[in-house]
């Protein structure tokens, strides 16, 4: 009977240690990972707010229920510290998500923060640790994302501490991620990307306070959500940005720290996100919430959000840079009945000095035929020209695309005859973007372009919801019958 006794308290005990390890691990379900992102809780034992925040807290999670949280600093900010993240890791338990933590800047000032790892490392659902003692701050690792079979490893989650003050005042207000932080993301990077056999794998990067590229968001016209404040990024660059470019892996980076922004953008190709504020007691107005991002397998693509109790705001999704309020609120062009004739672009040649769009259309025509796409390689003179393009797209979805002009000098683009790209006059080469709502089926493209003087270029491309940036395709064009 003893035995009996002895062998089921064995059992039960290795159970529970089976359910803890389970824990440790985040995977893929049914293609996606669904994760949310709680920041700036600003938890203060003492306040009668606490209640509001666990009820914002149990909603947000009973809605969407997620995969994982990603708690992105100032969580415990009044003391008694323990008693603050215990209270938090309750709420993280009862509702059975795994999580993970990073530091942001007060959280420090309440509990030194590897006794804070040491609390968290005691909770059956965390998945983090300390990370390397050898560098700048605590808490660097990273959470492998698996599939299904829960062995092989198909995306990154990049947890990192953005420090607290610099040691000067003269530095700023706010640390920075420093360059032996940076070089441990290098080399995790290219560990997994050798052992994915030199293919980068998808990852997404979460911290406190935002990178100094934020700040460029606003200037190019992807933003979907709200900036009622400036960024609180640090004064000093260290490459982090820089290095995610160079590195390939991270499409995202997701912070908190500044309560009343909750937008996101991109920025060469990289989303820059502010999750929404989740703390009652935490300074702003925003309705409080968190940010919902929802991670594709075997995709460099993911959709987010912000969900508060009352509602789920409007998506944006990468890596197109397209929303769900474009869907919405632009009109739909309907698709021409015209018959589409053999794949190719229409072309009228011109030559003359041109300084606009306008005077090239104004010329006597040098030249006409087709092409397979567009194309200026076979410009009889290599300066002062100018092309009208005229060719019939196939829409194979309905939605929001969105077209780029790369050019050196004056381009403009027009669908169904409305301009959806100026980038028109003579300029070096640049990027120039817009968006159109399009039915599916067939519908009119031109374009026309002028080369001025020195350097001659010409791209045009297309992006959608479910269409990855590219140049426009070979088979996506077709002459008018």
């Amino acid at each position: 009977m003893k035995n009996r006794k002895f062998i089921l308290t064995a059992l039960f005990a290795s159970l529970i240690l089976l359910g803890a390890y389970a824990q440790k691990s985040v995977a893929f379900r049914e293609g996606k990972l669904k994760i949310v992102q709680l920041t700036d809780i600003h938890w203060d034992p003492q306040s009668k707010n606490c209640a509001q925040t666990a009820q914002t807290i149990e909603a947000v999670l009973a809605l969407e229920k997620p995969d994982i949280a990603m708690l992105t600093g100032d969580v415990v900010t009044e003391k008694p510290g323990p008693e603050g993240w215990k209270a938090i890791i309750a709420l993280l338990e009862k509702a059975q998500v795994p999580f993970t933590v990073m530091m942001g800047n007060h959280d420090a000032e309440v509990m030194p923060k590897k006794e804070i790892y040491d609390l968290l490392a005691q909770s059956p659902y965390f998945i983090g640790e300390k990370g390397p003692e050898t560098i700048h701050g605590c808490g660097n690792y990273v959470v492998p994302v698996y599939g299904a079979d829960h062995k092989t490893t198909k995306a990154l989650l990049y947890c990192i501490d953005s420090n607290d003050y610099p040691e000067s005042k003269d530095y700023g207000t706010y640390d920075w991620i420093h360059f032996d932080q940076v070089a441990w993301y290098r080399q995790t990077s290219a560990r997994f990307t050798k052992e994915n056999g030199g293919n980068p794998l998808p990852a997404l990067a979460f911290f406190h306070i935002a990178l100094p590229e934020y700040d460029a968001i606003l200037k190019n016209g992807t933003m979907l959500g709200e900036k009622n404040e400036g960024s609180g990024a640090s004064k000093i660059n260290s490459g982090l940005f820089a290095s995610f470019i160079e590195m390939g892996d991270v499409m995202g980076a997701f912070v908190g720290h500044d309560h009343d922004n909750d937008f996101i953008g991109t920025h060469y190709q990289i989303a820059l996100a502010y999750g929404r504020v989740t703390g009652t007691d935490a300074y702003g107005d925003l309705e409080r919430g968190m940010r919902v991002i929802e991670l594709k397998e075997n995709e460099r693509s993911f959709d987010t959000w912000v969900r508060t109790p009352s509602k789920k705001g409007d998506i944006f999704y990468y890596p197109s840079g397209l929303t769900s309020l474009d869907e919405e609120q632009m009109s739909y062009l309907p698709a021409t009945t015209t018959k589409a004739g053999k794949p190719g672009v229409a072309y009228t040649y011109y030559e003359g000095k041109f300084k606009s769009t306008a005077d090239v259309l104004k010329a006597k025509p040098v030249k006409e035929g087709t092409f397979r796409n567009f194309s200026i390689k076979e410009a009889a003179a290599d300066d002062h020209f100018g092309y009208q393009f005229r060719s019939q797209i196939n829409i194979p979805e309905k939605g929001v695309y969105k077209f780029h002009i790369y050019s050196d000098d004056g381009a403009r683009l027009f669908i169904d005859g409305q301009e959806v790209i100026d980038n028109d006059g003579s300029h070096s080469a640049g990027e120039a973007t817009g968006k159109v709502a399009l039915e599916k089926g067939f519908h009119e493209i031109c374009v026309i372009y002028f080369e001025d003087y020195m350097g001659q270029a010409l791209e045009i491309g297309i992006t959608g919801k479910n269409l990855p940036k590219q140049v426009l395709p070979d088979g996506m064009l077709f002459l008018p019958e």
